[in-house]
């Protein structure tokens, strides 16, 4: 039986922080179909101190962006590892795909906000994605290290 190959560290990184950005913009997009618009928060047309649904677009998407930095590359890393069941790893890809398929759908529909707007929206769903992807990456990878081992000076 052949041992298992493990993915270099910085390929699972760097597919695990795409992963997690692509769904952040799909959580932003598909909240953007249902009301939930993270420029409510910037709007001048909107009075109220925090709208509701703002608060929820932008938990949502921070949520998406660490979550899916965080279980993709604790899979790669099981996947690599042959600790994963096929039929799990084909229905987690398969569920990536219909929710990118969905928001793919949803983005080449016209928008009911306004340019500017829906486009600084758009890039801060994106920074914020590509943070929390990153720190949710990071301990993903972090968790499965042995801690450093600390040396006395008489060693």
């Amino acid at each position: 039986m052949t041992k298992p190959v493990s993915f270099p560290r910085h390929l699972i990184f760097a597919a695990a922080l795409i992963c997690g950005v692509l769904m952040a913009l799909a959580v932003h997009m598909l909240g953007q179909s249902i009301g939930l618009e993270l420029d409510g928060l910037w709007r001048a047309d909107q009075r109220d101190i925090v709208p509701a649904g703002a608060a929820l677009a932008w938990w949502l998407v921070a949520t998406a962006g660490f979550a899916g930095g965080y279980f993709t590359a604790s899979l790669m890393r099981s996947a690599a590892a042959g600790e994963i069941p096929p039929r799990l790893r084909n229905f987690l890809v398969a569920v990536g795909v219909l929710l990118l398929a969905a928001a793919g759908r949803v983005a080449s529909a016209p928008s009911a906000v306004p340019t500017v707007s829906a486009v600084l929206a758009g890039v801060v769903a994106l920074l914020i994605g590509a943070l929390l992807a990153f720190c949710g990456v990071h301990f993903a990878l972090r968790k499965g290290e042995p801690p450093p081992v600390s040396r006395s000076p008489a060693d």
